[in-house]
């Protein structure tokens, strides 16, 4: 229950077809099974066109928004194309005989893409040319070299694809406005490069021209009977075209292109149609079927048209004057009318033209079209609200026509009520719908417009006259209610009863109606009446008959036109209208004949006065439009000047209001500004409270700090006076110990003492060496001090100039371990003399060594100032002495391990402990104070991140 918007076959299963529906989706049948085998979906528009690859494996599907590649052996989308709103795709589609895809879009750019990678491969430059042209329709040959374009224009771009240029612009013939369809005519002696191609245009006529000559070779279609779509045959012997009408048009190519058998225009009109019922044409399209061959096609056909020009030559003047138009004959469709009641619904319109005998004049038609509309029906769709506009369109150009033609249907009110059911007949065609009217007018409309702008009574008279003669009663029941014949029949001939009949009915009607004498049409409408006399005979009120007159009634059609039949016959001929109508007389070929069959001056009068009318209704318009502009201009000046007062005041309001305003605003910033003086205030205030809580909290962290390397250093010291402890302790058991084998070996020195006095001068010697070397220690000592006070000099310096000095610190650094290095040196040569003199005077010593022992002891004896002799071990050498005396910095744990050697004596150990400890205390101090002195110039933050300890 969808409709189709696109089809497609040749796939590589032979069976199946895809089918695009209204619903976006694609679907694929088996012709064999009748089944469903795959529903594809994915757009989100109705599919314009399907493109099958040659493989038949792959298709690709086209709408306005996108095109999408489909996997026929699985059915599933392989790529997706998306492109803007604002450019749209008009057509993808694969090129024969190769593995490139085209694309062509809405703002005239045509892409190539690689099949198998989907990467374009090039893309069509912009045309230039004076008229922008918008591609629409496109077509290529069969070999894929040649691309033509076309669209709103009767020009054809045509490029090569192999070049890609454009190599030839062609114009089509003035007729040709815009290009609906475009396609190439194959031949198989052409190698696929196919030179002839078929252009379907607005004017439904499809024409076949030469691309290399431009030269139009045949075409097919007519203005009457246009084609809407049409199709080639792969082979390009046949071509298929489905024409407006409905019909479906094979042609013969070989036929069309060979002019010494090309049919003649009628014949030819006749396999375009499709809808003529003449037994020659009947038997034409009977073999003109698919699989004969083309030269039977030919010879059958000129065998009809031979017997078509022998029956012509040799018909009888009774035949003569039967036959009519497309070979048909009179008396045949009057006895087919009378056995079926009807034409065939197919062939009417056909069979109609033919007994209408139309002249199909289009040179005078256009030229009454290019007249315009006619000033009587510019605003017809005031009177006449038709819903469709199309048809309104129809009915404007046919009555202009018509009042272009004659003057008359310009002032006739009923003219358009006359026209419409023609008008909605022939819409699609409004040549035939305007000869049609004309000819009704000329024919059926005899003597109606000489009473104008009356009636005609004339006519009126006469059909009066005939009800009278067949239904008496009838119509005295009508004049006993004053209902005259313009009450009861011309009703019914103004709208030629249209309104009172059903579409069916009236064309059955017309069938009649055309088929006979003009008069038929006035017995028909005496026959309506008579047929009616039932519920006419029930009416007693002049608006019943009215309403019955001017609505559809329950009545059968085929019994009025039988009693129209019979009216025909049984009328007596001095009443029969028969006698007062003319013949049927079609319209003139050429040109349109003269129709004056009216009150001239009537119609002249009328005219003039309209135009008077017309011209005073313009002049009142124009004085109107000047006194409403004059108006306008007055309330427009009173509008601006009550505008400008009140804009004035306004201003003044809104200038008192902006003072007011401002007052306002400045009371209120000088409180805000108050308040903001306060806040910053506050703001200050806490800020001050956290820059001294900051401050605070630094100097208890700075405080933090120093507690925390104050004790580290005191940990420090404290470690260092136990370990000096602990080594005095345990220098005070060595030294008992030392008593002890002092003690037990005074013995053994006594025996010796007495006998070694060159030791004893020895030990002399020695000690007076020692108290030299006090003597040194003493000064060391107060060198030292000199040295601590020039140390925190120097790092009270230092901590000034720190932030300058740290490159000459660098260079200062690399001097001092150069000195270091030099003093290194100098240092390893001193102590490779000194050891060389302690050989000699350890040699000495060894010699002298138990004289000086026992001179020691007896000494000490003596006079108790001596220390006890001890271990030679034990003592402090020369050496060790000297070294101590080169460094010229001896720290304070040198001095402490200097005071806890074994041969000192204990009271000048005690007193240098008590040096030692005066000198820590004023070392403490003065580190204090110079602590406190770097916190006043420069910012704990400044400190560097290393310390200096004692």
């Amino acid at each position: 229950m969808q409709a189709c918007t696109a089809l497609a076959f040749n796939l590589h299963r032979k069976t199946e077809f895809l089918v695009a529906l209204a619903d976006y989706s694609v679907k694929c049948f088996d012709t064999e099974t009748k089944e469903l085998v795959s529903w594809m979906r994915g757009h989100d528009s109705s599919v314009s066109s399907i493109s099958v690859h040659g493989s038949g494996r792959y298709a690709i599907t086209t709408s306005t928004d996108t095109a999408q590649l489909w996997d026929l052996d699985t059915f599933q989308r392989i790529r997706k194309l998306n492109v803007h709103q604002s450019v749209g795709i008009q057509k993808v589609f694969f090129l024969p005989l190769s593995n490139t895809i085209l694309s062509c879009f809405k703002d005239n750019s045509v892409f190539a893409w690689e099949f198998d990678t989907l990467h374009c491969k090039y893309q069509l430059p912009s045309p230039v040319e004076g008229s922008v042209l918008l591609y629409k329709v496109f077509a290529v040959t069969r070999d894929g070299r040649t691309f033509v374009a076309g669209g709103k224009s009767n020009h054809l771009h045509l490029w090569c694809l192999e070049s890609k240029r454009l190599i030839k612009i062609i114009q089509m013939p003035e007729k040709v406005r815009a290009v609906r369809h475009l396609e190439f005519l194959p031949d198989s002696f052409d190698g696929g490069s196919n030179q002839v191609l078929g252009v379907l245009s607005q004017d439904n006529i499809m024409r076949f021209i030469n691309i290399e000559t431009c030269k139009l070779l045949f075409d097919i279609g007519s203005p009457e009977e246009g084609i809407s779509t049409a199709a080639i045959s792969p082979n390009g012997r046949y071509i298929a075209s489905v024409m407006e009408n409905g019909s479906l048009n094979l042609y013969s190519v070989q036929a069309l292109t060979q002019e010494g058998n090309k049919p003649p225009p009628s014949m030819f009109k006749v396999v375009q149609d499709g809808s003529k019922s003449t037994s020659e044409t009947n038997k034409l399209i009977m073999k003109v079927t698919p699989g004969r061959s083309e030269g039977s096609w030919k010879s059958r056909g000129s065998k009809i048209q031979t017997r078509l020009l022998k029956l012509q030559g040799n018909a009888s003047l009774e035949n003569k004057e039967n036959e009519l138009p497309g070979g048909l004959n009179k008396k045949r469709l009057r006895a087919l009318l009378k056995g079926f009641g009807e034409y065939p619904a197919k062939y009417r319109m056909f069979v109609w033209r033919s007994l209408l005998q139309l002249p199909e004049n289009h040179l005078a038609f256009s030229s009454l079209i290019d007249k315009g509309t006619h000033s009587a029906f510019v605003n017809i769709h005031n009177k006449y609200p038709i819903k469709s506009r199309k048809l309104l369109r129809v009915l404007q150009r046919t009555l202009s026509a018509l009042a272009h033609w004659s003057a008359i249907f310009a002032e006739t009110p009923y003219i358009p009520l006359l026209a419409f059911p023609f008008v909605k007949l022939f819409q699609n065609n409004p040549l035939i719908c305007f000869e049609v009217v004309a000819t009704v007018v000329v024919n059926f409309c005899q003597h109606w417009f000489e009473y104008f702008p009356n009636p005609p009574v004339n006519v009126l008279s006469m059909m009066e006259n005939v009800l009278a003669h067949h239904d008496k009663e009838l119509l005295q029941h009508l004049i006993k209610y004053n209902v005259t014949s313009q009450v009861y029949a011309w009703p019914l001939l103004e709208t030629l009863l249209s309104e009172v009949l059903t579409r069916e009915e009236w064309l059955k009607v017309f069938d009649n109606i055309f088929s006979n004498h003009p008069s038929y049409f006035l017995m028909i409408v005496v026959a309506y009446i008579i047929c009616s006399r039932a519920p006419l005979l029930q009416c007693n009120q002049a608006a019943d008959f009215e309403y019955f007159f001017h609505h559809r009634n329950n009545l059968e059609i085929t019994a009025v036109i039988k009693e129209a039949y019979r009216l025909m016959e049984a009328t007596p001929l001095d009443i029969h209208p028969q006698r007062m109508l003319e013949d049927f007389i079609p319209l003139t070929k050429g040109q349109y004949p003269i129709f004056n069959k009216y009150p001239k001056f009537i119609v002249d009068y009328q005219a003039r006065e309209r135009e008077r009318i017309r011209r005073d209704e313009m002049e009142y318009l124009k004085e109107r439009q000047l006194a409403h502009e004059s108006e306008a201009k007055a309330e427009e000046q009173k509008a601006e000047d009550e505008a400008w007062y009140q804009k004035q005041k306004l201003l003044q309001e809104a200038e008192e209001q902006r003072r007011k305003m401002l007052l306002e605003e400045e009371e209120k910033l000088a409180e805000q500004r108050q308040r903001l003086a306060a806040i910053k205030r506050d703001l200050k205030v806490k800020e001050l409270q956290l820059l001294d809580a900051s401050r605070r909290r630094f100097l208890n962290y700075q405080q933090d700090q120093l507690q925390m390397e104050l004790k580290r250093l005191d940990d420090e010291i404290a470690r260092k006076a136990s370990m000096r402890e602990q080594e005095t302790a345990a220098a005070v058991q060595d030294v008992e110990v030392r008593r002890m084998e002092l003690e037990s070996q005074r013995q053994l020195f006594e025996q010796v003492a007495e006998g070694n006095v060159a030791k004893a001068e020895q030990k002399r010697i020695d000690t007076d060496w020692r108290l030299q070397v006090l003597q040194r220690l003493r000064r060391d000592d107060q060198d030292r001090e000199k040295c601590y006070e020039e140390l925190v000099r120097l790092l009270h310096d230092n901590r000034v100039r720190e932030a300058e000095l740290l490159k000459a610190m660098r260079e200062t650094e690399e001097k001092k371990r150069e000195d270091i290095i030099q003093k290194e040196a100098q240092l390893e040569e001193e102590q490779k003399a000194a050891a060389a003199a302690d050989e000699h005077r350890k040699q000495f010593l060894d010699d002298k060594i138990n004289d000086a022992l026992q001179l020691s002891e007896k000494l000490e004896r003596e006079d108790g100032y001596f220390e006890r002799p001890c271990d030679l071990n034990a003592r402090c050498t020369e050496r060790e002495v000297q070294q101590v005396l080169r460094s010229g910095n001896i720290c304070l744990n040198d001095l402490s391990a200097f005071v806890q050697s074994p041969h000192m004596s204990l009271d000048r150990r005690r007193e240098l402990a008590r040096q030692e400890r005066e000198l820590m205390a004023e070392v403490r101090r003065l580190r204090q104070r110079l602590i406190s002195q770097a916190k006043s110039r420069h910012p704990p933050a400044h400190f560097p991140a290393t310390t200096w300890t004692p």
